[in-house]
């Protein structure tokens, strides 16, 4: 019996576990690392950073979920790897070893890049769940004593799309409100362009984005690089296409919520030929280190190079139809491995993308992700902000029953295939 371990218990982590236990049955043994009891819908944390969702509706216990699939569980969390002795150091002290180990843990957040970002610093996160609860509690000081509001992207960020999300959901609560008179808003991004997403743009992304933020009078500062952030004060460089400072900005703000830029975790971080400077792992074609062949990773931990060089620096995202194509993809190398045969399985790496602006929102589908693209295409609506509540529960059901189905491919796409079609 082999022992396969998975790091990590989030949106990779999770499905990676059914996916093997459904692919290889009860004959293999697979434990589920994390230091984190409960499993959160991330996409879900804008609306918990409003109070629009509560906690407990995007969050699941992990261990009775993957007991009724024969999984077993263990919360301590990693504390180092040693990929060249099959080992796991857990946080403890103890050490698991493994026959197969998949690497899902997301990534760490980056805050210490720039002095003052952060829950910790003057700004808020809805990273994770944790930060979007203490930004809802943020969220509901100032609304009590509205004022200027920055949100946005630091240099480094590969996930935009939440920070668009957030600063149009807070726009739609701020109406609600009746207050939004009151409150001068500012994005601010490392993109070249409003609208580039990390992807040189998906179909009229810029277009469809600088008119969103046009519309809901929020200015916007794109080729941002965040020098610092005081109390109440952001420090901003502008640059121009060349990467030189054209312009230097101090933009007040009493709520701030910005994206930080990610880097591999402390666990893995500096392993010779396991990651690269930043410390994602390293993967061939197949999701599997080059060097440690019996190491896969999936998800936002994994190294993918910038789809385009950009005068301020930004990555690429790792969404969640990506993510799902790698699960599956990692799933049916490491049983053909088993079987002692090579990997040949390879993911999609395509994207779609749902950004909810609180009362409408625009869908984006790539395919693949990384251009040139076959299917580059977006359209908008209210209907967006139903689709993302609608696959939030079926997200949450699937975790909950231990379901190994291909969601996005099931759902996402069958739907936004249907309303394609209407369109025409």
């Amino acid at each position: 019996m082999a022992h396969i371990v998975i790091l990590g218990a989030g949106i990779g982590g999770m499905p990676m576990a059914y996916e093997l236990r459904s692919l290889l049955g009860p004959a293999e043994h697979i434990t589920v690392v994390s230091n984190c009891a409960t499993f959160h819908f991330v996409p879900s944390n804008p609306w918990v950073a409003v109070n629009w969702r509560k906690r407990a509706a995007i969050e699941l216990e992990i261990a009775p979920c993957l007991a009724r699939k024969g999984i077993a569980f263990d919360g301590v969390g990693a504390k180092r790897l040693r990929p060249e002795r099959n080992e796991v150091e857990l946080d403890d002290g103890r050490v698991l070893a493994y026959d197969f180990l998949v690497i899902a843990t997301g990534p760490k957040l980056a805050f210490d890049e720039i002095p003052g970002l952060g829950p910790k610093g003057h700004t808020q996160s809805v990273c994770q769940i944790d930060h979007a609860v203490m930004a809802g509690q943020a969220w509901d000081r100032f609304v009590s004593a509205p004022g200027p509001v920055v949100v946005g992207a630091a240099q480094g960020a590969s996930c935009f799309g939440p920070a668009y999300e957030f600063a149009f959901i807070m726009d739609t609560d701020l109406r609600r409100r009746k207050i939004r008179d009151r409150v001068p808003m500012t994005f601010v991004t490392s993109e070249p362009y409003v609208g580039h997403l990390g992807l040189a743009g998906v179909g009229d992304s810029k277009t469809m984005l600088e008119s969103a933020l046009r519309e809901r009078h929020i200015k916007w500062i794109c080729n941002a690089r965040i020098l610092a952030v005081e109390e109440g004060k952001m420090l901003v460089a502008e640059h121009d296409e060349n990467g030189a400072v054209k312009k230097q900005h101090e933009l007040p703000f009493v709520y701030s919520m910005v994206l930080p830029a990610f880097k591999g975790i402390d666990a893995v971080f500096g392993i010779d030929g396991l990651t690269n400077p930043r410390g994602f792992i390293v993967v061939d074609e197949h999701q599997r280190n080059p060097v440690f062949k019996n190491v896969y990773a999936v998800g936002v931990c994994v190294a993918i190079p910038p789809v385009e060089v950009t005068p301020v620096p930004t990555g690429a995202p790792k969404t969640g139809y990506m993510i799902e194509s790698m699960v599956t993809a990692t799933a049916h190398n490491i049983a053909a491995q088993l079987k002692g045969l090579q990997p040949d399985a390879r993911a999609t790496w395509n994207a779609i993308c749902l950004a909810d602006f609180g009362d409408g929102g625009i869908a984006f589908v790539a395919l693949p992700q990384i251009p040139p693209r076959n299917v580059n295409w977006y359209a908008q609506g209210k209907w967006v902000h139903v689709a993302k509540l609608v696959f939030e529960k079926y997200f949450m059901r699937k975790m909950k029953k231990g379901m190994s189905e291909p969601i996005y491919e099931k759902y996402a796409l069958k739907a936004l295939g249907i309303l394609r079609l209407k369109e025409k």
